[in-house]
């Protein structure tokens, strides 16, 4: 139901751009649109992962530098039949994650230190199971390929802002209208966008717990990180709302209009959904609270070095253990 959902959700995207085309500017417009949006999005496609990784300051792990954390990656990786990920860490409180490549070849999963010192291991892998899940699943594609035609309805509804005036006389629809149309076809796009987004994760959550083999422990994760979105700021997301969708939680406050673009299904549903999935997989609801400590697989370098240099430990020459090493 989910993929159909999201091959639904993609060709209404599809019949949104060749209307607005048609609507805005005739043949010639939407050809011209259509042209420049591919190619950047091509692009942007290619260099995701460096793009987004550099974008929220995330610098990329060793086993030495975070051996617990990657050593949870690596085992999940196997059990999900991937290849071994690019292990981010982005230097922020705000408990979160997310994925990013345009492939499981060319994957990056990143954490933030803030979910990493808050969540015990059993939550950690619960999350990095569903980031994986996504990869698994080629989501990064699927949300590429929706961001492609969305940029390019915008890019074709800014056009005919912009040159109005010189509209093709074989366009249909009066100025006014025009104008109408394109004010609120981006909007209708960011929609179709975020619902799509909001699909994926619950198709994510449930590969995830197959990953993982304990929905309860992202069931306990998901808990955590939406009592925290609300109180604690996650300043790089703030600035690129545009990136909310990757990530495992909302990481937008809410504080702003951007409460309003919801881009993930509710918390409430996600945990019901996870929980139905223990009962199914015989896993007893009253082990949801997992028994390990809670306490970072940050880096042995220190949170503060973690954000100011990539080289890791060894450039840095210093050797103290992280509290999961």
């Amino acid at each position: 139901m989910s993929l159909l959902r999201t091959v639904f959700l993609m060709f209404a995207l599809t019949v949104l751009f060749m209307a607005v085309g048609y609507a805005l500017a005739g043949p010639t417009g939407i050809l011209i649109a259509l042209g420049i949006s591919i190619a950047t999005h091509i692009w942007s496609y290619w260099a995701s992962d460096s793009i987004v990784l550099r974008m929220h300051g995330a610098i990329e792990v060793d086993e030495t530098a975070a051996p617990e954390y990657y050593g949870i990656v690596r085992t999940l990786s196997q059990n999900a039949g991937l290849p071994m990920p690019r292990v981010c860490i982005m230097n922020n409180p705000q408990p979160n994650a997310f994925a990013t490549g345009r492939n499981p070849a060319h994957a990056a999963v990143c954490a933030t230190t803030g979910l990493l010192e808050m969540l015990a291991p059993e939550e950690v892998s619960g999350v990095l199971a569903h980031e994986l899940a996504h990869v698994k699943n080629r989501d990064t594609l699927t949300m590429a390929m929706a961001a492609t035609i969305s940029g390019a309805i915008s890019m074709l509804a800014n056009f005919s802002l912009f040159f109005g005036s010189r509209r093709d006389a074989r366009a249909p629809l009066s100025p006014m209208l025009g104008l109408l149309v394109a004010l609120a076809a981006p909007f209708a796009a960011m929609l179709i966008q975020m619902a799509i987004s909001r699909s994926r994760e619950y198709v994510a959550d449930e590969e995830g717990s197959r990953i993982s083999k304990h929905p309860l422990w992202l069931a306990s994760a998901l808990r955590k990180l939406e009592s925290a979105r609300g109180r604690i700021r996650n300043a790089t997301a703030e600035a690129h709302p545009a990136s909310a969708h990757m990530f495992i939680v909302n990481p937008l406050t809410g504080r702003g209009t951007d409460s309003l673009f919801i881009t993930h299904p509710s918390t409430e549903n996600r945990i019901a959904r996870l929980e139905e999935i223990a009962r199914r997989m015989g896993e007893p609801i009253g082990d949801a609270t997992p028994s390990g400590r809670a306490g970072g697989a940050l880096p042995s370098i220190g949170v503060g070095d973690v954000a100011t240099d990539p080289r890791g430990p060894a450039a840095q020459g210093q050797t103290g253990r992280g509290p999961w090493g």
